[in-house]
């Protein structure tokens, strides 16, 4: 019982781990690249830092919305058919 619930909780931070990675890479990868073209043309406006990751992340997800539901319902889907294996 243990066991099934520990595994339970590594496969929930796997998942959350995976769901959130791609957008977090994009933000990550924008906003290295926006800092670069600040420094290099030392231009300090907080806009342009801002815009360009907000716009990375929502082109991220607009891609990645698909696979990010699938791999939550098939999770959903393993959750309700372990909850008669956790209570009885």
């Amino acid at each position: 019982m243990e066991s099934q619930l520990m595994k339970l909780a590594i496969e929930t931070y796997k998942i959350t781990l995976m769901i959130s990675l791609p957008v977090l890479l994009a933000g990550l990868v924008v906003g290295l690249l926006v800092s670069i073209f600040q420094a290099t043309t030392q231009i300090n406006e907080m806009t342009l830092s801002f815009v360009p990751k907000i716009l990375a992340v929502i082109g991220v997800l607009i891609l990645t919305m698909p696979w990010m539901t699938n791999m939550l319902l098939d999770y959903t889907k393993i959750l309700i058919k372990l909850i008669p294996k956790i209570i009885g």
